[in-house]
């Protein structure tokens, strides 16, 4: 669809026939799925599923990230209509990526909610070729690795995040942001030795040898250089990335559960990210973005365009 037929498209999310294009809608109207992209349960032949589970009752602070995924995509909207800058293609144009909605699950039951989520990503990476989750709290991530495991074998993970979320925990039952780390170490589903975490600025100990290169680092060394240290940490090793809103500096993005000062800026992750072309992604997570405690809008603003790099991150390497 062209800009000469904006006026004529309303709601290409559900009207539109063909998962590729650009989206040229007014931004502040029509059904806002995930960067315009088709509504569907329909998953044959499609690269990218963006799936949401807006799932916020294992926090340990501030509730409001169930509303995360519905933020991202209006969020999202804004920029539908152009390719994403500095990458030299159009994702959105080349592959199919549609939006399949949220994840049903019962709000008073929690313990089985991790149980729904595995099933729902395994259903969706068994139909699609990536399954891109919008949430919801981190604890969404354990569930979605124990997914992805099962099709990829162990993987690396690449953790974008304030806090390691690696607090001990071997209570199977508790279901916890804090420690997803911790039980994907202890579950086999992720490789410490190939693994790495970016932006950390709390102190918990130990690494369980999960390479941590904090947010200082992050400054001191610049973006261009930290890429080069997670490509040699990664190899080609099937890799999960997760990426907490909370590794962005408050000024970025507030809205936010648990929030720590000295956090990456929006002048650094996209480059980071960038330099991160041809890593082995095999599935993705945007997590912890709680529109409650958001001003203007800039932490979905912040998510939505993470997601976008995310999804140009996967793929770039299959162009």
């Amino acid at each position: 669809m062209g800009l000469e037929d904006a006026a004529k498209e309303v709601d290409v999310a559900i009207t539109r026939d063909d998962p590729r294009g650009l989206a040229y809608e007014n931004v502040f109207a029509g059904v806002p799925s995930f960067l315009r992209r088709k509504l569907t349960k329909s998953l044959e032949g499609v690269d990218i599923v963006i799936t949401g589970v807006p799932f916020d009752q294992s926090v340990t602070h501030r509730p409001g990230a169930r509303f995360g995924p519905r933020a991202l995509r209006e969020a999202s909207t804004l920029m539908a209509g152009d390719p994403p800058y500095g990458w030299g293609f159009s994702p959105l144009e080349d592959f199919a990526v549609v939006d399949a909605g949220d994840m049903a699950f019962d709000y008073a039951k929690v313990a089985e909610v991790p149980g729904l989520i595995h099933a729902h990503a395994a259903r969706i990476i068994g139909a699609a070729g990536a399954c891109l989750t919008l949430g919801g709290d981190h604890s969404i991530t354990l569930p979605l690795l124990r997914a992805h495991a099962e099709k990829h074998g162990p993987m690396a993970l690449l953790q974008f995040d304030a806090h390691s979320d690696t607090w001990a925990d071997d209570d199977p039952a508790r279901v916890d942001h804090g420690t997803i780390v911790y039980k994907a170490v202890k579950e086999g589903l992720i490789v410490p030795e190939r693994s790495v975490q970016v932006g950390i600025r709390v102190e918990n100990e130990p690494t369980l040898d999960i390479l941590r290169i904090d947010a200082r680092t992050v400054h001191a060394e610049g973006p261009l250089r930290v890429a080069e240290m997670v490509r040699e940490r990664l190899g080609s090793t099937p890799t999960y990335l997760t990426f907490d809103i909370d590794a962005f500096d408050p000024s970025c993005a507030p809205g936010t559960g648990t929030p720590v000062w000295e956090g990456l800026t929006s002048a650094q992750v996209p480059p980071l990210l960038r330099a991160l072309a041809g890593i082995n992604v095999v599935g993705m997570d945007v997590v912890e973005v709680s529109p409650p405690f958001d001003h203007a809008n800039m932490t979905a603003i912040m998510g939505a365009h993470v997601v976008y790099e995310l999804i140009s991150l996967w793929c770039w390497t299959r162009r």
